[in-house]
């Protein structure tokens, strides 16, 4: 299992604009293409203006099968240009559960 935490900073107050068109438009096309979402957070308390989204993957294969399906789809294409302006700056990772972590080894069913 994997889990891919995508960072985002914000323009200075942009995350309702981001937050509304991701709602609206964006988040459905992911979910067809990506999978499994674990959690879609928005900074209220430490660094402002951050959003961060965790997708799970039960490879680093199925990652990359799955991120090029989103890429290669026309509405994503479309889409991307609605949120790409309100982004500054953008960090992305991959981690591995510990054997004990609540989130586990494999994806829940």
């Amino acid at each position: 299992m994997y889990y891919e935490i995508r960072t985002y900073r914000l323009k200075n107050g942009a995350i309702p604009e981001y937050l509304k068109v991701v709602e609206e438009e964006g988040i459905a096309i992911q979910k067809s293409h990506l999978g499994h979402l674990v959690g879609y957070f928005f900074s209220e308390i430490g660094p402002i203006n951050e959003i961060v989204h965790i997708w799970a993957f039960a490879s680093l294969d199925e990652r990359q099968e799955r991120r090029a399906a989103l890429m290669a789809d026309p509405a994503w294409r479309a889409f991307l240009p609605k949120i790409r302006d309100l982004i500054e700056v953008a960090d992305n990772k991959i981690m591995k559960p510990a054997a004990f972590s609540p989130l586990g080894t494999s994806l829940p069913a």
